[in-house]
């Protein structure tokens, strides 16, 4: 170093490389730990675990032999960073955390890490509700999953409504029922809520229901047709034709299951196929010898990479933050296959078992997960293909220097000008990109009710103007390959000239002046095909009607259609449920469940007298008072 300073036009450039990475070996421990390589822009390239920081790191001083992947990441390198474990295991399950929660461009990336769905039989009420569960376990009752979807869960919940009677609806509206509700009717609930069923009787189908999600399904269905049979005998036809209806429902759910293992009750099973350079894992869920449905994964990860390799990077991310189950069956043996169980082991507290089955059951279940990883895959690669000529083709008809990476397309919705949302959709080359999505609860008080043109400025203020914050000029601003990137290369509007022209002002008015911007206006009678599209400095124009890239654009604007119209219904569904006890200070939930329990409805509580509340539980005079002056103007 020395003291001479420089202007900022004159700074040397911060040296990369070799050099780089030299400099920093003589400082490092040989103990184990987790290492991170950072580019000159202070962005992490990779996350590597090692157990001798010392050793791994120096191998990246040999640029000779280096695979194309690790050649350029070495290139790239700026400055390192450096974190030391207790042990190879520790820092295996800090490498994939890492990896997760910074996405190196250089690492295996796991896309699409939503947590999964549970089954959720809630304890924390005299009458025990299942419902869909997913996030943190704060909730009392028992939890099954993980399920591979919310769908898988919610046509498991649904037959076992059929099979066990149980409820499904919130404490708020059980508490508020006076008569038995429609669920009931049609034979899917019990109705514990007005006392058709004892509370004893409704705990013992409660508890059926667990027996069968903890895989003693056969116990269950001997007993139900044990009932069944009794009914018959004594010549109560009614009952034993429910119970002959309820295990119609568990043949159903067990039918729908497809594969269901003999030889061991819990597993996931991990199958990895590759294929022109994209890789496709596909992940099977075993709990309580029944298969709890499947899914598939589509990581990001270097061409040079192996299934196995990829493989290997995927299964630490993905058990990062999700439950590990005893057993876990691969379709190829991977890197570090021994440490990887230990990882896991002393994360779950109990033994796990990491293994790539050679015959057998197991073995018959990982090549069905294989052939469904294959399937799936080449679907994706045929989607790509044709996702890549629609861009092509858009470019082409817009006249875009180059196919859009990234197209963001916008619309509002609202009635009258309440509960107004503005909708934001993204789009690049594998479809829809929905963890991008984002939707804009209208705000301004300027506005006046119904002015689209004042919901688009505000929206797409607020949007770029964050951008800019976060990113930098669009010109400045780095993405990282294969992804849709921050910055849009096509912005598309809902609308015609007025639309257009407001939606150009708002970002010449944020110095945004590079970004190609269209409205599609809809054609008369608002028919499908007959758009109109509209872009600066350029006369409007249409598309040919069997267009593939017409019917690509009105894809588009119908999935920012559906998107800003669920926003604004869900919006609008919230306000409409909001139950006036909610603005009474000092009401909670307590009270105010007693207050319906007793009154039935909020109306009611509204016209009870102070000496009506009185006679609630839990309602003192002051609470009283302060319930009757809400609803009673000055209070008179």
């Amino acid at each position: 170093m020395t003291d001479e300073t420089t202007s900022a036009t004159e700074e040397a450039p911060r040296p990369v490389g070799v050099a780089v990475i030299a400099d920093v070996i003589k400082r490092l421990p040989n103990g184990p730990g987790v290492y991170r390589m950072i580019d000159s822009a202070g962005k992490v390239l990779y996350v590597g675990k090692a157990r001798s920081l010392k050793k791994r790191v120096q191998s990246y001083t040999r640029i000779a032999g280096q695979p194309g992947r690790i050649a350029r990441m070495i290139m790239a390198t700026a400055a390192m960073e450096f974190v030391s474990t207790r042990s190879e295991t520790e820092a295996l399950l800090l490498e994939a955390n890492l990896i997760k929660r910074l996405r190196p461009r250089f690492n295996v990336l796991l896309r699409d890490d939503k947590s999964f769905p549970y089954i959720l039989v809630a304890e924390d009420h005299a009458a025990p509700a299942i419902v869909k569960h997913r996030g943190a376990r704060s909730r009392k009752g028992t939890y099954f999953g993980p399920f591979a979807s919310a769908g898988a869960v919610g046509r498991t919940i649904n037959a076992l409504q059929r099979a066990f009677l149980l409820r499904t609806c919130s404490d708020s509206y059980y508490e508020s029922r006076t008569r038995p509700c429609l669920l009931y009717q049609i034979k899917r609930c019990s109705a514990p809520c007005t006392g058709v069923i004892s509370e004893e009787d409704y705990r013992h189908l409660v508890d059926e229901a667990k027996a069968f999600l903890s895989g003693r399904s056969d116990a269950v269905r001997t007993e139900i047709q044990a009932e069944m049979e009794t009914a018959s005998e004594r010549l109560d036809f009614e009952s034993a034709a429910i119970y002959r209806d309820r295990l119609a429902a568990l043949s159903h759910v067990q039918s729908h299951q497809g594969i269901n293992p003999h030889t061991f009750q819990e597993a996931d099973v991990f199958a990895a196929h590759q294929q022109g350079g994209a890789t496709c894992i596909q992940v099977f869920f075993f709990r309580t010898g029944q298969n709890w449905g499947n899914r598939a994964y589509f990581p990001r990860a270097d061409k040079d990479l192996d299934a196995p390799a990829v493989l290997g990077s995927f299964l630490a991310q993905f058990y990062d933050d999700k439950p590990v189950p005893k057993l876990i069956l691969l379709s190829h043996d991977i890197e570090e296959q021994a440490l990887l169980a230990e990882a896991l082991s002393e994360k779950s507290g109990a033994r796990v078992t990491v293994v790539r089955p050679q015959r057998g059951e197991k073995k018959d279940l990982v090549e069905h997960a294989l052939n469904n990883a294959r399937e799936a895959l080449g679907r994706q690669v045929a989607e790509s293909a044709s996702q890549k000529a629609l861009l092509a083709g858009l470019a082409e008809a817009l006249s875009l220097p180059a196919p859009p990476a990234r197209i963001e397309v916008y619309d509002n919705s609202h009635i009258m000008g309440t509960n107004a949302v503005g909708a934001m959709v993204v789009a690049g080359a594998e479809g829809f990109a929905k963890s991008h999505y984002r939707k804009f609860n209208i705000k301004s008080a300027d506005i006046n009710p119904g002015d689209d043109y004042g919901m688009m400025r505000e929206v797409l203020q607020r949007r770029f103007s964050r951008l800019l914050k976060e990113q930098g000029p669009r010109n400045n601003a780095e993405s990282e390959p294969e992804t849709v990137g921050p910055w849009p290369d096509l912005l598309i509007i809902d609308g015609g000239r007025g639309q257009l022209a407001a939606a150009v002002d708002t970002l010449k008015e944020l110095g945004v002046t590079d970004l190609p911007v269209i409205g599609v206006a809809k054609g008369p009678d608002r028919d499908a095909g007959k758009e109109t599209f509209f872009m600066p400095g350029r006369e409007s124009f249409k598309l040919q009607p069997r267009d593939p890239v017409l019917y690509y654009v009105q894809r588009l604007r119908d999935e920012a259609h559906r998107f800003a119209i669920g926003s604004h219904r869900t919006r609008r569904r919230i306000d409409m449920a909001r139950n006036p006890l909610d603005e009474v200070a000092g009401i909670g939930p307590t009270r105010k469940r007693a207050l319906l329990h007793h009154f039935g409805t909020a109306k009611a509580v509204s016209r009870a007298s102070v000496e009506d509340l009185l006679s609630v539980q839990g309602i003192s005079e002051q609470t009283a008072r302060a319930i009757y002056d809400h609803f009673h103007e000055n209070g008179n």
